[in-house]
This record gives structure tokens, sequence and C-alpha cells, in this order.
């Protein structure tokens, strides 16, 4: 392959004729359907995950009162991310950010799927937050409650699913850490872009411009 690098500016992929990059491309992608077909896979093991019961926790909701099965709001599907509780004069950046990846719910709802935010932050500091951040989607503060702990999250943060059958709630999924990433439009998209998320711990090329990993992660009303 026959490629030049540009003369000036930052580090950059080389340049070549169109026909040499289809032909990268075309490897790349190939690399991709085959990723695809594994997450597919992946999704098919997931469906057929067993469950647990849960018992219907209450909570304390913007309005007052509510209970878990109320967040369902008359759907059978049920996905939460419990919110970290970083203290009353912090927000945990990570969940910050990631829930201003959450779009318009409309299409999961068709679905019948809701999307609720929980935590253990107090009521009045979480209706703070959601007026702070534009929240649309149904949210609830679990504190004093085990429910965090119950579903897998406790101190820290993660992402729920729940299924409302005639028997009662039960728990079908959880996963924390980087299980977030894969509902992040934000990540998605530097994934695809050349300097991706721009990370020290990604595998680059040399000279890719990179920060250490969370030194940018802020809610976005802060600069």
């Amino acid at each position: 392959m026959t490629t030049t690098q540009p003369d000036r500016g930052p580090a950059a992929p080389p340049v070549v004729t169109r026909e040499e990059w289809q032909k990268a491309l075309g490897e790349l992608l190939a690399e991709e359907k085959k990723l695809t077909r594994a997450l597919d896979a992946l999704a098919a093991k997931r469906r057929r995950l067993p469950m647990v019961a849960l018992s219907d926790h209450d909570f304390t909701g913007p309005g007052g009162p509510l209970r878990l099965s109320d967040l369902f709001q008359g759907r059978s599907q049920l996905v939460v991310y419990q919110f970290m509780d970083t203290g009353p004069d912090h927000v945990c950046p990570g969940c910050a950010t990631l829930i201003d990846n959450v779009p318009h719910l409309d299409h999961l709802n068709r679905r019948d799927i809701t999307f609720a935010v929980v935590s253990d932050i107090p009521i009045d500091r979480l209706r703070q937050l959601a007026s702070r951040f534009g929240w649309a989607f149904p949210f609830a503060s679990s504190a004093g409650t085990t429910f965090s702990a119950d579903c897998g999250a406790g101190d820290s943060f993660g992402l729920s699913v729940f299924l409302r059958t005639p028997k009662g709630i039960h728990q079908t999924y959880f996963a924390t850490a980087r299980a977030g990433d894969r509902i992040r439009f934000d990540f998605n998209m530097m994934d695809l872009a050349p300097y991706g998320r721009g990370e020290t711990w990604e595998d680059s090329p040399e000279g890719w411009p990179q920060t250490p990993p969370y030194e940018w992660w802020r809610p976005r009303d802060e600069t």
C-alpha cells in the first residue's frame, strides 16, 4: 500500500487511493459483520437467562411514595440505571454523562419497555438533578432501602433489567463497569471516529491525541 502523511498538523491516518481505502474498509467491515453476528448470538443467550424474583420495593418518587411496580408504567419490561450516590455536593460524572445520552424513549416504549433511573440519592436532591439536566424519564429515590444491594449495584452503579409477570417482578439481567458503554451514543460515535475516545488506555497509533481516562468526563453544564 502506497501512503503519504500530511506535512503539518496533528497525527492522522495515512492518505491512500480510494481503491486502497475501499479494500482496507472492506476487510474491516467483514470483521464488523462477524462481531455483529457474535453480538446477536450473545443477545440470544441473554434472552435465555433464568430470572430471580424480586420484591416490589418501596421508593420515593418526585410526587411522593411509589413502588418498583409503578416504574413499569403499565409495561412488562423495565430497564433501570442505578445512579451512584457520591454525596450531597458531588455528581458522579460517569453516571451524569451516561444519563445525558438517554434519548427520546417513544420507540423503546412501543416495544413494551420502560427506562427509569433509581438512586440512593435523597429525593429532594434527585429532583434538583432532574430539573438541572431535563430528565424526561421516570426516576425515584431508593434511599434507605436495600434495592441497590438486592440488584447487585451496592454502593456503586449498575444496569438492571426486570420483567413483570402475573407471578410478580423478576430481575433478568444485571451488569456494571463498562456495561454502560453499549447504551452511550457519545462513546459509540467516538469509537467510529479516527481518534476514538482519546484516552490513554486505547490501542491507537503513535501520536494520536490522548488524555487520561475520565479527565474530560463531567456533567454537560460544567466547563
